[in-house]
């Protein structure tokens, strides 16, 4: 595919990144020669600077014979501007990021396909579902849902009491005499490996399950943890992303927003229709104490800065609170979360490249998903007819080593399947796979 992306900040590079590992003629356009600059030191990719939505640009570099073009500049109007632009000119699909999550309802999605404008990636809407999700199962340190939850793969820690620790895969499979749910990855002090039956788990591991929904307990419940439960929810900051999160958990939980700056504050309380809006400043420790902290069941750091997050989530921590949330803009950081105490760390930026992600993938991909930590995605496929992927079970298959299948939906049920399983026609496979394998892996689905 011929694919130019429209921004070389975080976003872009992130994106670019994971798709160097792939035969993609890629471009990358930016005006800040510095961006540019350090993005082609570190990925290879043909660097263009200028602005984007000059039309003369796109018109020098084909854009009439570009198959994807990714508009992931930090400015909305500018994103819409270069697809609409593009578009006209003769991309075959554009894609726009959009921060403005109020931009993205049904309503407006069609005015901008109508415009030329394919898909709207709103990264504020990505992260505040992804923290409902980890708020509604306490126990994960990541979660992601297939098939409206016919199959859950999550993240949760090994503790002291777990009857899985020192002991191998192979040597605890009598927990698991249905097959309803595996292992498939480790993150361990900031490494991380793919599990296989001789993988030994260890206390404080981040084991990645894949799991029907009648065992996730079951799983919880082996790992030596529990899903606590949790009424009185604390959020750290009043902009986009706070406010779309606490009027998600409004519904379910008592939820306190809390916003430093007074009027922005008041229109916060004028939106929301059940949270308690504080003008208090986050950053005072006794300001928060005074507002009963210790009685919070989860605290959610979401302010503009990534160090105050990850001090007041610490701070939160350390007054009892048992799930932590922080928001870090800093990619570099997401490794960290566990080592230093903090539940889990949200980028928004590489949940949005993840989302944007799947539009290129070859094969009928339905969704990826990126665990925290791990150089794999979780990629599902519709399974079509005569390919490889259905010709054997799957231990004759020779599949890539640092890929496993994962789980399949079939006729709207989840399985999780070992060596001797056959996909079909029709099947929804969720595949685990190393980024560098994932062009391997699919050849088997085309």
């Amino acid at each position: 595919m011929r694919i130019i992306i429209a921004g070389a900040g975080e976003v872009g590079f992130h994106l670019a990144k994971m798709m160097t590992d792939e035969s993609h003629d890629l471009y990358i356009i930016d005006d800040n020669e510095e961006r540019l600059n350090y993005v082609q030191s570190q990925i290879d990719v043909f660097g263009i600077k200028g602005d984007a939505t000059n039309i003369q640009l796109l018109k020098n570099n084909n854009i009439s014979s570009c198959d994807l073009l990714i508009a992931a500049t930090s400015s909305e109007e500018t994103n819409l501007l270069i697809c609409i632009t593009g578009k006209k000119l003769g991309a075959k699909k554009t894609i726009a990021r959009i921060s403005n999550f109020e931009s993205v309802r049904n309503e407006s999605r069609i005015l901008f396909q109508e415009l030329g404008i394919d898909n709207i990636v709103s990264p504020v809407e990505l992260a505040s579902q992804e923290i409902v999700r980890l708020i509604n199962q306490s126990a994960f340190t990541d979660d992601h849902e297939f098939e409206g939850g016919k199959l859950t793969a999550f993240g949760i820690q090994i503790s002291p009491t777990s009857p899985l620790k020192n002991k191998s895969v192979v040597e605890t499979s009598h927990l698991n005499p249905n097959y309803k749910f595996k292992p498939i990855a480790i993150l361990r002090q900031n490494e991380s490996f793919m599990i296989n039956a001789e993988s030994v788990l260890l206390e404080g591991d981040i084991v990645y399950f894949i799991s029907a929904p009648e065992c996730i307990e079951e799983v919880i419940k082996i790992c030596g943890q529990s899903c606590y439960e949790i009424k009185n929810v604390m959020i750290l900051g009043g902009g986009p992303m706070g406010v779309l999160t606490a009027q998600a958990l409004e519904k379910k939980f008592n939820v306190t927003l809390v916003e430093k700056d007074k009027d922005r504050a008041q229109t916060i309380a004028n939106h929301l229709k059940k949270t308690l809006v504080l003008n208090v400043d986050g950053r005072n420790v006794s300001a928060l104490e005074d507002e009963n902290l210790e009685d919070m069941d989860a605290f959610i750091s979401l302010t503009a800065d990534s160090e105050t997050n990850i001090m007041s989530s610490l701070v939160a921590k350390s007054h009892g609170v048992k799930k932590t949330i922080a928001r870090v803009e800093n990619i570099d950081y997401i490794n960290l979360s566990h080592n230093i105490g903090i539940d889990t760390l949200i980028n928004k930026k590489i949940i949005a490249a993840n989302e944007i992600f799947k539009y290129l993938r070859k094969g009928e991909v339905k969704a990826i998903a990126n665990l925290h930590g791990l150089d794999a995605e979780l990629i599902e496929f519709d399974v079509k007819a005569n390919t490889k992927i259905t010709s054997k079970p799957l231990r004759e298959l020779k599949l890539p080593k640092s890929s496993n299948i994962a789980g399949v939906i079939r006729n709207n049920e989840g399985f999780v399947p070992f060596g001797g399983f056959q996909l079909q026609e029709g099947d929804k496979a969720v595949v685990f796979v190393h980024h560098q394998a994932i062009s391997d892996i699919e050849e088997f689905f085309n």
